[in-house]
Order: C-alpha cells, then sequence, then structure tokens
C-alpha cells in the first residue's frame, strides 16, 4: 500500500474504476465523501487524516485546512488546474509544505461546447420561453466574439464554424494557430463592439469587463458565460441587463454564489446543470485524475 488513508472530499465525478484503484492503494477504507462541506471546520475534520486528497472545484481548501492536514503527502485536483490564482487549493502553501499538487485539464469542454450550440439555436430560433430578435434566425452568419482562446473557447470557435457563425477572438496573448483556422483576432473594445454574441472562456476569479467595457458592448446582444463565476462586475452586468433586447445565457457555473440574485431576471436563459458535466466528461477526468496519482507514485519510487 502507498497510502494509509486516502479521502475523496466531496463529489468528484470519479467513476468506478477509479474508486478502486484508489482502494488497491489505500490500507484503510478510501472515505468517500458526496457532497459539498458545509464549512471549513467540516473541510478539516474530512481531510486531516488523509495521505491523499482528493477534491473536486466545489470546496475551497486553504492554507489553515491544510495546516491541519499533518500526513497529507498528495493532492489530486479533479478539477483543472490551470494556475495557483485560481485554483480552489492553495497551491503555493501546499507545494511550500512538501504536499504535490496535481490537476488535470481538458475534460469537459466537449459538453461545454455543445451546450453553448444548444442554447444560442434555441434563442436565435425562438425555440423555447424566448426570441432574440422579431423572426427566428439561423446561426449562420452571426458574428460571435469568444473571450479567452483556450481549449474549451477554440472548441466552441469550431464548432460555430460549422454552423457559418463568423468568429473572432480576445486572448491576453494572440494564437497565430488560431489565426490560421480564419478566426480573427480583435482588441477587446472591438470584439465587444463588432459582435453580436460574446462568450466567455476564463478561468475562476478572472474579471475582464467594468462598466466602461459594457458601453463598448453596447445593446440587443447576447452574453454566453461558462466560466467558474462572473467573468465581469455584478452590478454593472444587472445595468445592462435591464437594458432592450439584450439576453444571457448561463450554466450553473456561470452563476458562482450569484445564480439566486441573477435567475430572478427573465432574459437570463439558465440551466441547472453543469454543461461540461457528463457521463464522458467524468470518464476523461477518472482517467487524467489515476494518469496524474500514477506520475506521482513512478517518481516516488
Amino acid at each position: 500500500m502507498f497510502f494509509k488513508q486516502i479521502v475523496v472530499l466531496d463529489y468528484t465525478g470519479l467513476q468506478g474504476f477509479a474508486l478502486q484503484r484508489l482502494q488497491e492503494l489505500s490500507e484503510n477504507p478510501v472515505a468517500i465523501y458526496n457532497d459539498v462541506p458545509v464549512d471549513e471546520a467540516t473541510t478539516i475534520e474530512r481531510a486531516r487524516d488523509a495521505e491523499a486528497l482528493f477534491v473536486s472545484w466545489n470546496t475551497p481548501v486553504s492554507a489553515k485546512v491544510l495546516a491541519h492536514c499533518h500526513k497529507l503527502k498528495y493532492i489530486g485536483m479533479c478539477c483543472s488546474l490551470i494556475d495557483e490564482d485560481s485554483a480552489n487549493v492553495d497551491v503555493r502553501y501546499a507545494r511550500a509544505n512538501g504536499i504535490e499538487v496535481s490537476g488535470i485539464r481538458d475534460y469537459g469542454d466537449e459538453g461545454v461546447a455543445e451546450f453553448i450550440i444548444a442554447e444560442l439555436i434555441g434563442l436565435l430560433k425562438g425555440l423555447g420561453k424566448h426570441q432574440w430578435r422579431s423572426e427566428p434566425l439561423e446561426l449562420g452568419g452571426r458574428r460571435v466574439g469568444i473571450i479567452g482562446m483556450g481549449t474549451t473557447g477554440l472548441l466552441t470557435a469550431r464548432h460555430l464554424q460549422f454552423f457559418g457563425a463568423k468568429v473572432s477572438y480576445y486572448s491576453r496573448s494572440r494564437k497565430p494557430y488560431v489565426e490560421q483556422l480564419k478566426i480573427d483576432y480583435q482588441p477587446l473594445e472591438e470584439l465587444l463592439q463588432n459582435n453580436d454574441i460574446i462568450s466567455f472562456h476564463l478561468p475562476r476569479n478572472a474579471k475582464v469587463l467594468n462598466e466602461e467595457y459594457f458601453q463598448w458592448l453596447g445593446n440587443r446582444k447576447i452574453i454566453v458565460n461558462t466560466s467558474l463565476g462572473l467573468p465581469f462586475e455584478k452590478e454593472v452586468f444587472e445595468k445592462w441587463l435591464l437594458r432592450n433586447g439584450n439576453y444571457a445565457i448561463f450554466d450553473n457555473c456561470g452563476f458562482g454564489p450569484h445564480m439566486n440574485t441573477l435567475t430572478r431576471y427573465n432574459n437570463i436563459i439558465y440551466s441547472d446543470k453543469t454543461s461540461g458535466w457528463t457521463r464522458e466528461a467524468k470518464g476523461r477526468l477518472s482517467d487524467k485524475v489515476l494518469d496524474n496519482l500514477n506520475a506521482y507514485l513512478a517518481n516516488i519510487k
């Protein structure tokens, strides 16, 4: 056995084959929790005896939590680890104290892109309660701006192109390989002004739009957000929602802690599901979490 105690801190989506592999590596029965801890004290109580800890994006694992985990050697993040600032685990504290942290990437992107296409078609054609303009419209020919050109942003852009949409993007750095796919780069102000639909694909806690940028965006537009939390100032976004012809499309993750407040707006179309959280995504997640764990174990042998 490599670990005396393994703890799955919350609902991670790890599939049966992955949980079985964890049990093979744990001397004691793996402690598996399928809900999110209600507070930090509960997180500490669950995690304190772990030598290996597995956690989703939903539960903060702060320095205070880690300070109580004296036996902890390894944290497997069952979610994206894009950078230390956007992580729900205090990665800096963990690594400074000899705890290995690994995260995964590119497991739920397909579901996100499919959700965006489905909801946009529904809004443009009036297939649900809302219709964007007075007549049904096709996705082909619509101008769509992507903010954040990572894996999900690019996959969404390619799906949109298949339907004939005219896609451009803004990112912190230009992506020549993206532009070779006829996805044009535009500065943020131009992107907001020139496109009918703006779709956000950003790390947690990234804020890119303030009141000035919403002025550039203007009205009779559609915002799509499937990022983890709001990528803009909430109060300014609410003002924008009150203007004529504006709509927003969100999945469960897009609201961050503001779901109860924002869902009262009739022109926000939303799902209570996480768009990328499909059976297939959970399988990819499980494979990648195990790959990271196996790499860690190979290095310490």
